[in-house]
């Protein structure tokens, strides 16, 4: 449990939060809004999540069997789009222009989707993608992923085994046809974050340029600044945040433009914070 650190942390932000507080997320003063929903017809295998703004509303993904769903931000089941021809989908995160990119996390590949006008299945081989090959294919891959628009910057996440931390630079300018593609280790940003054992969703907050990183096993969510070091932290024990129970198995987070927080978890459950 890093007891100590989870300790020391909470002293270091305490220091800091009169300088923090105005100017990041602050993660602990977040407070559960929605606790656990189970999210309608959905029995298993609830993984990413994320924000589209052109439309209000979240899209999450199911691992096994594939699928896309739209969800309100309440968690109301809104539709679902089978995955054909996908394999061990975990992550998802919105472009911008009508784009998502979903992450395979054995193949390490990142597929872009075009959002559909009409509900029905989405084929593999419609879409373009990029593979990295950058470990072993093992269940320990590209688990979450989230998108800096601004900066076009798509930030990658391994869980465990290392857990590791990608930036990828270019990724939508090299879709409109100009191959500017770089990716970057921030191994730097993780290195002493221990605390976060594993790693299971990743989020850009666009309003204050933060990176939000999501631990399953740790159970708990840490915010970095641009240069990788850590702001604040966020607790998902129960009894923490006003949780009745604790997030049983987190996969996947994001932030809506008014900063409230959403949450995924397996099963098949919805959770939603609102800033205190």
């Amino acid at each position: 449990m890093h007891l100590g650190e989870r300790v020391f942390y909470s002293l270091k932000t305490a220091w800091h939060e009169a300088n923090w507080e105005k100017r990041s997320l602050w993660l602990p003063e977040y407070r559960v809004a929605v606790d656990a929903l189970p999210v309608e017809s959905v029995k298993n295998n609830l993984s990413g999540l994320t924000y589209d703004a052109q439309r209000d509303q979240l899209w999450a993904v199911v691992n096994n069997p594939e699928e896309l769903l739209a969800l309100g931000k309440d968690g109301r089941f809104i539709a679902r789009y089978p995955l054909q021809g996908f394999a061990d989908v975990e992550g998802v995160t919105y472009l911008g222009d009508d784009l998502l990119v979903l992450t395979e996390e054995r193949n390490q590949s990142l597929v872009i989707v075009r959002i559909p006008e009409t509900v029905g299945p989405l084929n593999r081989g419609d879409y373009q993608s990029v593979t990295l090959n950058l470990h072993e294919a093992e269940n320990a891959g590209f688990e979450g992923v989230g998108y800096d628009r601004e900066g076009d910057r798509l930030f990658v996440v391994k869980e465990h085994s290392p857990r590791k931390l990608y930036e990828i630079q270019g990724i939508k300018s090299t879709l409109e046809g100009k191959l500017n593609l770089s990716i970057i280790d921030r191994e730097a940003w993780i290195e002493n974050k221990d605390m976060a054992s594993d790693l299971a969703s990743v989020h850009f907050d666009e309003r204050t340029g933060h990176l939000v990183l999501l631990s399953d096993e740790a159970k708990m969510m840490l915010e970095l600044d641009g240069q990788g070091e850590m702001v604040s932290f966020r607790s998902l024990w129960g009894g923490f945040a006003g949780l009745e129970r604790s997030v049983p198995q987190a996969e996947g987070m994001t932030f809506d433009g008014q900063g409230n927080l959403y949450l995924v978890s397996e099963p098949n459950l919805f959770y939603s914070f609102e800033h205190q």
